[in-house]
């Protein structure tokens, strides 16, 4: 659908709209709550906290999340679902192309990120906004190490993002770089100049708790600078 509207009209539906959903049945809210005297003194030590609970719950793949990112030469902004891969004292790192993939192509542009995790069993999300650090070819190639030989294969072998033929060329390029690497052992396989990993560096981390009636408990960690360890702790109004 072309939304690029006239500035001075606001889109109504007309008669050739159909409505494919319209109010779902009410969820409610009513396992947990979420009290400033529950949380942690920083968000990480809070999250990390929070992960486990998940972990605990039997949610399924606990670490996946939503990445966002916004391009500022378009004003678009993209999502998409990743895997937290690894989770330090300063922040929540993540691994991909940087060459091809639109995520990389926005973070060029804009060095701010958005991640968002839901644990549905236990009806809580994070909501995280921070600055994109890059990790270093050694902090990249020891993770790259500990990947399954299937997956290392396919960073070498796919040209993320980009128009590809049809599945068969996708095979072909695996089956290529089978061959190229077929006499060397899993640990000896190269990371990929171009696929390594991100830190998004916090600076506003909300805590989210559903609630029954949608009355959500909201914690907030913000702060200034990248560098401060000095957090700001705020309710916010569901």
């Amino acid at each position: 659908m072309n939304l690029d509207l006239p500035k001075d009209k606001t889109y109504q539906q007309g008669d050739g709209d159909e409505k494919l959903l319209f109010a779902p049945e009410t969820y409610q809210y009513t396992l947990y709550t979420l009290n400033e005297s529950d949380i942690a003194n920083d968000p990480i030590t809070q999250f990390n906290n929070w992960f486990k609970d998940a972990q605990l719950s039997g949610e399924p793949i606990p670490e996946s999340l939503v990445l966002s990112t916004c391009n500022l030469e378009t004003g678009r902004v993209s999502g998409r679902v990743v895997l937290l891969k690894e989770l330090d004292t300063r922040g929540w790192l993540i691994f991909s192309n940087w060459d091809t993939s639109k995520k990389s192509i926005d973070i060029k542009t804009n060095k701010f990120a958005s991640l968002t995790f839901l644990w549905k069993k236990l009806q809580r999300q994070v909501r995280i906004e921070g600055l994109i650090e890059e990790l270093t070819p050694i902090e990249s190639a020891e993770y790259f190490s500990v990947r399954p030989r299937g997956s290392k294969i396919g960073a070498w072998a796919s040209p993320q993002s980009k128009p590809i033929e049809n599945r068969l060329k996708l095979e072909e390029r695996v089956a290529e770089f089978e061959k190229k690497f077929e006499n060397l052992p899993d640990n000896e396989i190269p990371c990929p100049p171009k696929w390594g990993g991100i830190r998004i560096v916090p600076l506003e981390v909300e805590f989210w708790q559903g609630r029954e009636s949608r009355l959500h408990d909201r914690l907030t960690f913000t702060r200034e600078k990248i560098d401060d360890n000095n957090w700001k702790l705020t309710r916010l109004a569901p």
